[in-house]
């Protein structure tokens, strides 16, 4: 199985090849591939079924005949035998996860992966257009190509490739959310896009007109993706063990800030509850991925050596038990698939019956001698566990070979016990007798255990035996979450010729294009400017030619002799009034409506050190330029006079936004990403 293997084309398609996206692979013919396409047409039956179901019910509210009422409870229970199947089969192929491990065959015990969510096309096209015509009084047609734009890349979202490029192809696109909320999603009405996707655990569709749905969703998929990243890796190289256990902190952090950012989710695996399921599955195979890494040189049979491998392998133990114990809370206990949990108790077994292994080893092969380091061996011995049996010291252990030997026969039995504990479990699981590599990992274990006990078990070992104590476990390189790093992604706004976003956006109300056609008398237009990108008309000659041409205070410069003029800077706009100065010019402006009843008020809260960030950009009025209200203009002011406060100006030439007509002072303020920025809708979500 390949990513890269595609139709009469064996090399990987790139974003050069102008046909494909880079990180898209729609045609691969993979495992993961069929199994997007199994799941996709298993949730249209599913729909349709749940559709039915809900008819049967209405059916049977407002049917007053009894045989129709029977005829309709038998149909009804039909529907729900025939659901659950349905969701039985999904279930199936979302622990599939045969089809997501590394194509090297090894004799470890599989990972789970995440499935990606699936979703139904979305037309972006007329709303869009509506808007940009409604709201920015521009000419729709001219952004066909940005939509087209939108919609390709939100396609090829549906199908990315199992790689790094796959994760940046999904980012992209989430930032490019952030950017398109800004300009077309405004806080107080619906736009009217249905958005729609399928839980990818019980196959549910949900259905809403918030984009805050896609977000999160397209959050899932990078989670889910960074998962079959780690699954992929070759668990049989260094380099890929530490591939995997950074995916799985990576995809830890994805759902995690998934967790904190989108809260009150209507899908079920996208819930508070279940997302902090996930995060400590991927966190407990990540613990596994160390371990590995650890045992892969090889575990020499070496008392300090072993000490730190029982450790490991208990902290692995610890982890996926405290995994299933999750897994089987409500609610999350009936939508969690039940391989999972059962995976999660065989681990935890496994792993648990390691530790006593290695901790018996250490003992029954290690003999204190003289001249070896009694002080450390005994420090060692005494952090292994907890607590000490009765009547031993670990000093008097570790020179008494009777001792040694007793405590490392209770040991053993743990391990024994442990072992087949976990073959049991996965015994009862259809889906993990399934897995052929299971099996024979757990039974080597368990006879090598047992090969060991042979070898030191006496006659009389029943009478003698003690109670092993608990294993403290103790992880040398502690795995942590990995926040996503959107940053690193270079993403440009496709709408970005609607001008700055700080202020084109949906959040703001303007009055319709005006044109403003002037001369400059004796090289002197009348108004000085301020702000970069865009700029504003300020301190306006009321006797000027451009005041009588309707220009006022506070109008943002869009255009000047046809040129676009919204992401001009201050000296630029200056310079190209300069080239019009003797001749007529004509310029075209805009006006703020509504500039304090836009601004919010209310502001999204992130937990987990993320910042307090309002939905849109809120500016101060400084008191400095207060006092501007009041001064008059006495003279015009000339080109030459621009010049020589250049520097002045350029100091207040920051983005305001006053009413209409009054003069409004600068405010510096930073725009941030556009993936921060939640509208606060995002508490209905």
């Amino acid at each position: 199985m390949t990513d890269t293997l595609l139709p009469a084309a064996p090399q990987p398609l790139e974003e050069s090849d102008g046909y494909f996206r880079k990180g898209c692979n729609p045609l691969a013919q993979t495992g993961r591939s069929r199994l997007q396409n199994q799941r996709a047409a298993l949730n249209q039956q599913i729909l349709k079924a749940m559709r039915m179901r809900t008819g049967a019910e209405n059916l049977l509210k407002a049917a007053t005949n009894q045989k129709v009422r029977e005829q309709v409870r038998l149909e009804l229970s039909f529907l729900n035998s025939d659901l659950q199947m349905l969701k039985e089969e999904l279930e199936g192929l979302n622990i599939s996860v045969g089809v997501y491990q590394s194509t090297e065959k090894a004799f470890i015990i599989p990972l789970i992966p995440l499935g990606l969510k699936e979703t139904k096309d979305v037309d972006f096209s007329v709303v869009l257009k509506d808007f940009i015509l409604e709201h920015y009084s521009e000419d729709s047609y001219l952004y066909e190509d940005e939509i087209a734009d939108l919609m390709d890349l939100r396609q090829a979202c549906r199908t990315p490739s199992r790689s790094e490029a796959g994760v940046e192809l999904l980012m992209s696109y989430f930032i490019q959310l952030g950017f398109v909320e800004s300009r077309f999603f405004p806080p107080t009405r619906q736009m009217g896009i249905l958005f729609t996707w399928y839980d990818s655990l019980t196959g549910v569709p949900v259905s809403q007109q918030n984009l805050l749905l896609e977000k999160a969703s397209v959050l899932f998929n990078i989670g889910a993706l960074y998962t079959q990243i780690g699954t992929r890796c070759n668990r049989q190289t260094e380099a890929g063990l530490e591939s995997a256990v950074d995916a799985f902190q990576r995809a830890a952090g994805v759902l995690n800030y998934l967790k904190e950012t989108f809260t009150h989710t209507p899908s079920y695996d996208m819930s508070p509850a279940m997302l902090s399921v996930l995060v400590k599955m991927m966190l407990a195979q990540a613990h596994e991925c160390t371990f590995e890494k650890v045992c892969l040189p090889g575990i020499q049979n070496e008392f300090f050596m072993l000490v730190k491998v029982a450790q490991e392998a208990a902290k692995v133990g610890e982890v996926y038990q405290q995994l299933h114990t999750a897994m089987n809370q409500e609610p999350v206990k009936e939508n969690i698939p039940y391989s999972w949990a059962s995976l999660a108790c065989v681990k935890a077994h496994h792993y648990e019956a390691l530790a006593h292994y290695f901790a018996a080893t250490l003992l029954v092969d290690h003999q204190l001698k003289p001249g070896t380091d009694e002080d450390h061996q005994e420090k060692c011995l005494s952090e292994l566990y907890d607590h000490m049996p009765e009547g031993l010291t670990p000093l008097a252990t570790l020179k008494n070979i009777h001792q040694r030997q007793q405590l490392g026969k209770a040991h053993l039995c743990r391990a024994i016990t442990h072992h087949e504990e976990s073959m049991r479990e996965a015994s009862l699981c259809k889906k993990l007798r399934n897995i052929e590599v299971l099996p024979e990992v757990l039974s080597a274990a368990h006879q090598r255990s047992q090969l060991k006990y042979t070898q030191l078990r006496e006659d009389d070992d029943l009478l003698d035996l003690m109670d092993a104590p608990s294993i403290i476990s103790k992880a040398e390189k502690e795995v942590e979450i990995i926040l996503p790093q959107f940053s690193k992604v270079t993403v440009t706004d496709f709408f970005q010729k609607l001008g700055p976003l700080s202020v084109f956006s949906a959040n703001k109300r303007w009055t319709p294009p005006r044109n403003i056609h002037f001369t400059a008398e004796g090289g002197d237009l009348g108004f000085t400017l301020r702000g970069n990108s865009p700029v504003q008309v300020h301190f306006l000659d009321p006797s000027s030619s451009a005041a009588e041409a309707g220009a006022r205070e506070g109008d943002y410069i869009i255009s000047i002799q046809n040129v676009d003029c919204k992401w001009l800077t201050l000296s630029e706009v200056m310079k190209l009034l300069k080239s019009f100065g003797e001749n007529g010019i004509e310029m075209k402006v805009v006006s703020l409506l509504d500039s304090m009843s836009s601004m919010h008020s209310k502001c999204a809260t992130f937990s987990v050190g993320m910042q307090k960030t309002y939905s849109m950009i809120c500016l101060a009025i400084d008191d400095d330029d207060k006092t501007d209200k009041n001064k008059k203009v006495s003279k015009k002011r000339s080109f030459l006079s621009w010049s020589i406060n250049k520097n002045r100006q350029k100091s207040v030439s920051t983005l305001c936004l006053p009413s209409v007509g009054v003069p409004g002072p600068p405010v510096k303020k930073k725009l941030p990403s556009p993936f921060s920025l939640l509208n606060s809708d995002s508490s209905l979500y």
